[in-house]
């Protein structure tokens, strides 16, 4: 009887053992936050890298896949009215001098271009701007004396667009963000992986040599096979 209330006594008051429960529990906790930003970042990711895989493989191929561009003209003439805002715009002017709104609602409304964000090129007698785009490209040059207004606009089909923004090429700031955003996102998916790889390794004997040959393979084709 005595024995038993001295094991109780003892029991009650001895630390709580550290045994392998306690250890797993770090573990356990990490496991659940790669996870977590693994799916996270993976459901932000799924779309662009669906999009950048595929246009990565049409970029590869651009060679092959034929495209006729489809390209149209305009030609118009400025109103008098207009003529004159272009004519009182100093020949000094650089790409830094704005379009007066006049014209550019003008061509907004003639055109279906807005000239926002637009870089004109000025000189003494005509009005250049450029009008790049993903997958197309267009142009309108006006002249300075006369009025008279062309305008060419080329599409290069959906697979150029696309391509585009894969390369970010003409697509705007927002796209740029969009990119940038995208890219983080890839890095904390493949970090958290290389993560969740490293915590489950132990029970899958292929797993290094698996991540191993993702950098051998290419290494060795550009050392052999690139120059």
């Amino acid at each position: 009887m005595n024995t038993r209330s001295t094991f109780q006594r003892a029991s009650a008051t001895a630390p709580p053992a550290q045994g392998k429960n306690s250890k797993r529990r770090i573990p356990a906790f990490w496991v659940r936050q790669f996870h977590t930003w693994h799916w996270m970042s993976s459901a932000i990711c799924l779309i662009g890298m669906i999009l950048f895989a595929v246009t990565g493989i049409t970029l590869n191929h651009a060679g092959a896949i034929e495209a006729e561009p489809v390209i149209v003209t305009e030609e118009l003439v400025l109103p008098r009215s207009l003529l004159g805002a272009l004519e009182r715009v100093p020949d000094s002017a650089d790409a830094t001098t704005p379009v007066p709104d006049a014209l550019a609602r003008w061509v907004d409304e003639e055109l279906d271009v807005g000239l926002a964000g637009r870089a004109p090129e000025w000189s003494e007698s005509e009005l250049y701007i450029p009008l790049p785009r993903p997958g197309g490209d267009g142009w309108i040059a006006i002249d300075r004396t006369s009025g008279d207004v062309l305008f060419e606009s080329t599409d290069r089909g959906w697979i150029a667009y696309l391509n585009d923004l894969h390369k970010g090429r003409d697509s705007g700031t927002a796209w740029s963000w969009f990119i940038d955003i995208f890219a983080a996102a890839c890095i904390v998916f493949s970090v958290t992986g290389l993560l969740l790889l490293q915590l489950h390794a132990r029970n899958r004997p292929s797993t290094w040599p698996i991540v191993g040959a993702g950098f051998v393979i290419p290494a060795l084709l550009l050392i052999f096979l690139v120059h």
